[in-house]
C-alpha cells in the first residue's frame, strides 16, 4: 500500500499486515527441581503484539518476566504452546534457521555489558563481524547507528570514558546494528538516574518511529510504561492477568493496572488527623464523566473537600485521581452521589 510522507516507519509497519509481529499461544514453561517438584514459570500465557508497537510487560519479581524473555529468544523452549516472531514458529526451526531468526531479535539489557577493550564503534560492529558482514558495510552501519543514538562523536571512546546513559545508547545501537524486526529491552533504565532515563526512553521511542521496529520492554517501573508504551500486560504467576492498549487500560478506573499507572494521591497527615474518611475518586475525560469541579461540589454538599489530586494525559486519555475527605456520617451518601455523577469512588482501604 502507498504511504503518505507524514507516516512513520512504525505506522507503515502497523498498516502493512494484520498478523502480529509477536504471537504467543498458550505458552507454558515448567521447570523440574532436584527433588522432583515442578515450578510453572509460565502458565498458559497468550499474547499478541502488533508490528511497530511498543509493548510493556510489567510484574513483580518471580512473575515470569525473565523466563518469558528467554523463551522469546529461544534460549529456552516452552514446555508447550507456540511462539511466533516475525511469522516464524521459533520452536519448529532448525538450528541454522534459529540462528538466523535470532538475528531478527535485538536485545537491550539493564546494563549495557559492553566489551571494555573495544571502542563504542567496535562494540557496535562486533555482532556484524560475527554475522560475516563485510568490513566496509560494517563501517557504514556503525556510522549510521552512532548517529541514530546521538553518539556520532564518541565512536572512538572506550566504555570507561562513557557515562551510564552513553553506554546504554551504545548497547541500543549494537542491538539495532543487525537490522532486527524486534527489540527486547529487559529493564533498560532501572540502573539510570531520572534524567538519563527520560533521554533513553525518548531514544527508544524515536528508534521505533524511525525504524518501525517492534519493541517489548520488560520493566517493573510504571513510569516507563506511562512514557512510551502503546500497550501493556500485567504478568502474574506466569499468566497475563490484565492488559491492552494504554488509553483503554488507564480509562478502566477499576483495573489494577490503571491504578498502578496513575496511583491515588497521598493525603497530608494533618488532614487525616483532623478525622473523617478518605474516598478515592477516579475520573476520565470521557463524555458523561464529571469534571474535578463537580467532584469538589459534591464533596462540599456532604461537608467534605478534595484533599489531594493528580491529573495526567496518557496517550490522549485524560485521567484524574482525587482524594476526597468527608465526615464519617456522610461517607455512604457521598459515595452514592459520586457514583450517580458517573465517577468511580471507593472508601480508601475498602478496595479489594
Amino acid at each position: 500500500m502507498s504511504t503518505t510522507p507524514t507516516q512513520t516507519k512504525a505506522q507503515e509497519a502497523q498498516h502493512a499486515s494484520a498478523t502480529p509481529m509477536i504471537s504467543l499461544k498458550d505458552v507454558t514453561k515448567v521447570y523440574t527441581l532436584r527433588d522432583g517438584s515442578e515450578v510453572r514459570a509460565l502458565d498458559g500465557l497468550s499474547l499478541d503484539i502488533p508490528a511497530g508497537h511498543i509493548h510493556g510487560i510489567v510484574g513483580t519479581s518471580g512473575a515470569g518476566k525473565s523466563t518469558l524473555v528467554r523463551c522469546l529468544t529461544s534460549l529456552e523452549r516452552p514446555t508447550s504452546g507456540s511462539i511466533r516472531v516475525d511469522g516464524k514458529d521459533m520452536a519448529a526451526l532448525s538450528s541454522k534457521d534459529l540462528r538466523e531468526a535470532r538475528r531478527r531479535i535485538g536485545m537491550v539489557f539493564q546494563h549495557a555489558n559492553l566489551l571494555d577493550s573495544r571502542t563504542a564503534a567496535q562494540n557496535i560492529a562486533y555482532p556484524l563481524a560475527l554475522a560475516g558482514v563485510k568490513k566496509g558495510n560494517r563501517r557504514e552501519t556503525v556510522t549510521r547507528m552512532l548517529d541514530l543514538v546521538g553518539l556520532s562523536e564518541r565512536g572512538e571512546s572506550y566504555p570507561a570514558q562513557l557515562s551510564g546513559g552513553q553506554k546504554q545508547r551504545v548497547g541500543i545501537a549494537r542491538a539495532l546494528a543487525d537490522d532486527p524486526a524486534v527489540l527486547l529491552c529487559d529493564e533498560p533504565t532501572s540502573a539510570l538516574d531520572p534524567e538519563t532515563t527520560r533521554s533513553i526512553l525518548e531514544l527508544i521511542a524515536n528508534v521505533r518511529d524511525q525504524l518501525g521496529v517492534t519493541i517489548v520492554i520488560i520493566t517493573h517501573e510504571m513510569g516507563v510504561v506511562r512514557s512510551i508504551c502503546d500497550s501493556v500486560s500485567l504478568l502474574e504467576a506466569g499468566r497475563i492477568v490484565e492488559g491492552g492498549p494504554i488509553d483503554q487500560v488507564v480509562s478502566d478506573v477499576d483495573s489494577r493496572l490503571s491504578h498502578e499507572l496513575v496511583p491515588v494521591p497521598a493525603v497530608p497527615a494533618d488532614i487525616l488527623d483532623a478525622g473523617g474518611h478518605v474516598i478515592d475518586v477516579a475520573i476520565t475525560a470521557h463524555p458523561g464523566q464529571p469534571a474535578a469541579a463537580h467532584i469538589l461540589s459534591i464533596a462540599a454538599q456532604h461537608g467534605g473537600d478534595v484533599a489531594a489530586g493528580v491529573f495526567e494525559t496518557i496517550r490522549g486519555a485524560q485521567i484524574g485521581r482525587l482524594a476526597v475527605t468527608v465526615p464519617s456520617d456522610h461517607v455512604d451518601a457521598a459515595i452514592a452521589a459520586l457514583h450517580d455523577a458517573g465517577a468511580a469512588a471507593h472508601l480508601r482501604g475498602d478496595r479489594a
